[in-house]
């Protein structure tokens, strides 16, 4: 008799600590779920609930290969945008719980809406899938993408005829690319690798390998120190252009209430980052330093006018001056606009 009575106490003691643990887990899942759309910012402090922080004797929380006790939303250990992280919850009973959640980390200051005139339209090659797009002086420079018709050339604006172009080879689609001193650099999408031509011939001088890190070659452009690029992903990775294989720094990037990726076509201009979002007709500013973004275009007239299906989606930015030039794949026209 003695043991069963011993035998009910222990079967109700695992009960009571079973319901306590679950208990402090779903109220963890609450606020982590109430904190996802409402997100973060940083230097911000998690408010645990009560459930959690009356039981707990330790919380960490672990990203990746890293893990901290700090529950202040921290730029060394937090990026900005979705950050999928676990929780790991030491009980005052002796437990380990562990829980999965994503913490969306957001800019402190909303961003701007840039207005825009057009104040000039330009004849482009609707058989063009454009990929990376420049401007210099009156010559635009132009990677189109597709298997098997890839090619980077370069044309008189105003006109459709190629002045200088290289074709890439059948299992190549040309991505981005960026002007740098006397050369042209080119990504390729899947092919792990990038190309650099001669700037007046576009005659191939070289190939190079790109970091483990970057997963596909979207974007590319320059900084005046480093190159720039997207993999589709929220990340924009600067890389060395002697040594475009070697990672220098990364960034991720976010809105005041929303984290952004599919991050595509790029353009560097004043100090600060554009990007096309994919299939998207708008274009970010980005706070190179941070990933913050700071203002936002809006082209969805000058899109819908242009796009017929899925994939004749805006893709081009250049400076021309102080104006902009955007077009995309596919289109018949580049359009001029001044940013007011």
């Amino acid at each position: 008799m003695k043991k069963n009575i011993i035998a009910g106490f222990a079967a109700i003691l695992f009960l009571t600590s079973c319901n306590k643990d679950e208990k402090i887990l779903n109220s963890l899942n609450d606020y982590n779920t109430s904190m996802e759309t409402k997100g973060y910012h940083f230097g911000d402090k998690l408010e645990l609930p009560k459930d959690v922080a009356e039981n707990a004797e330790n919380v960490t929380i672990s990203f990746g290969d890293k893990e901290t006790s700090n529950l202040t939303i921290d730029p060394k250990f937090f990026t900005l945008g979705d950050n999928a992280v676990t929780f790991n919850i030491k009980t005052k009973g002796g437990e380990t719980l562990n829980q999965d959640a994503t913490i969306n980390v957001f800019a402190k200051n909303p961003e701007k809406k840039i207005s825009y005139q057009i104040i000039a339209e330009y004849p482009h090659d609707p058989k063009n899938f454009v990929q990376g797009f420049q401007v210099e002086g009156n010559t635009i420079y132009e990677s189109d993408g597709q298997n098997g018709s890839s090619q980077i050339l370069k044309y008189t604006l105003g006109t459709t005829t190629p002045l200088a172009s290289t074709k890439q080879a059948q299992e190549d689609f040309s991505e981005g690319s960026t002007i740098v001193g006397d050369k042209v650099y080119q990504l390729t999408w899947q092919s792990k690798k990038g190309y650099i031509y001669d700037k007046n011939s576009l005659k191939l001088l070289s190939s190079f390998a790109y970091p483990n890190v970057l997963g596909e070659g979207w974007g590319l452009t320059y900084d005046g120190k480093n190159l720039i690029a997207s993999d589709g992903s929220k990340l924009l990775y600067f890389l060395d252009p002697n040594n475009p294989t070697k990672l220098v720094k990364y960034i991720a990037v976010a809105g005041s209430s929303q984290a952004y990726d599919q991050l595509n076509e790029l353009e560097f201009h004043n100090g600060f980052i554009y990007a096309n979002v994919w299939q998207k007709p708008i274009i970010l500013k980005i706070n190179p330093e941070n990933g913050e973004v700071v203002g936002t275009f809006d082209f969805t007239d000058i899109a819908k006018q242009n796009t017929k299906g899925s994939d004749d989606v805006l893709n081009g930015i250049a400076f021309k001056g102080k104006n902009m030039l955007v077009t995309g794949k596919n289109w018949s026209k580049i359009y001029e606009v001044a940013v007011k």
